[in-house]
Order: structure tokens, then sequence, then C-alpha cells
């Protein structure tokens, strides 16, 4: 191979490897999640490192009510997540359901947490969010998660059809995908 082509193939070679997941959908240790371009509110504090990488695709569910504290006035409530968590090489490493929020692993570990920081993500996505971890349960993967970002939001948002007094009570469910990504103390 003559060097005019090598160079680009192994720079195209080493940025692929940098790239592969391991089957629990954790990075190798060729490359680390980045969280510079994020907004400070949904940044993890420092000394923690990223334990998993996964990206969620499934849906969420909303239903028309009676908005609290203003009678007769109607709007798309949240009901819960429920999506498949893939490595960043496709493979299923678990599921995310609620409510309440819970990412659990194929391993049968699984965390809740409760919510830090929200931040805005482009139009029509669902926001970006911190999670602090509560204590998992089971052995395996998610022990030891501090916090959890999700990131990279495509979809999500409520419903734009109107929600009044005749579609009270009506659900709607909206297709999202999102990377969550799993963050454990050094």
């Amino acid at each position: 191979m003559n060097q005019s082509i090598a160079l680009p193939f192994l720079v195209v070679l080493l940025a692929g490897c940098s790239s592969m997941s391991n089957s629990t959908g954790s990075k190798s240790s060729m490359s680390s999640f980045s969280q510079t371009s994020l907004p400070a509110a949904v940044q993890v504090p420092a000394g923690n490192k990223v334990t998993m990488e996964t990206v969620g695709v499934g849906e969420i569910t909303y239903q028309c009510r009676e908005k609290q504290g203003a009678a007769g006035t109607y709007e798309w409530t949240f009901v819960g997540p429920k999506a498949a968590l893939n490595s960043r090489a496709g493979s299923r490493v678990g599921s995310y359901y609620g409510p309440p929020a819970t990412w659990e692993s194929m391993d049968g570990s699984k965390l809740t947490g409760t919510q830090v920081a929200v931040a805005p993500a482009e139009a029509g996505s669902i926001p970006y969010q911190l999670v602090k971890a509560n204590p998992a349960m089971g052995q395996g993967a998610m022990n030891g998660v501090t916090y959890i970002q999700r990131v990279a939001t495509r979809g999500g948002v409520a419903p734009a059809m109107p929600c009044s007094a005749t579609t009270a009570g009506r659900n709607e469910v909206v297709k999202y995908q999102a990377d969550y990504v799993f963050w454990s103390g050094m």
C-alpha cells in the first residue's frame, strides 16, 4: 500500500476502533464521552467517569388531562417511557421504563434516580437531563452508577394535537431516541 493511501486508511481504522463498544454497552478504553458541548446544568460533576453508553430507542406515552389548579384547561401530561437500551454497536443491553424512571440491564441489575436538572435540546426533542442514581438493585452493570445523562435526544415531545374536555383521558404514544450515558465515581 503506498503511503498516500495508507495514512488516511489508518486514521479511518483507528477512528472506527475508538468508537467500538463491548457487549455491555461500555466504550472501549480508546475513547471516552465528552460532555464539554453540553449545557452546564446537565454536566456530571468532576470525580465521575463514564462506565456505559447506550442508545435508547422507544416511545413516551402522554395523556390528555385537566391541568392541576386550572379547571377547564387541558394539557398533554407525561405518563411514562418504554425504550430498549442498545450498545453503540446496536445490540440490546437493557431497557428503560417507568414510572418510576427505571434503567435495567439485561443482567438483571437495575436502578432508579432523581432528576437533578434539564436543559433544552433542539426544537421538537425532549430536553437533555441529568439524573442522580439511587443505589442499584441486584448485581451487575448498574452497580456503582452515580449519574445518568440523557443527551442527543430526538423526538419525544408531547403531541401537537389539541387536548380538551372532549379528548380527556386519551393516550398518545410518541416515538423518541436518546443517548443514556451512565457514570460512576472514580
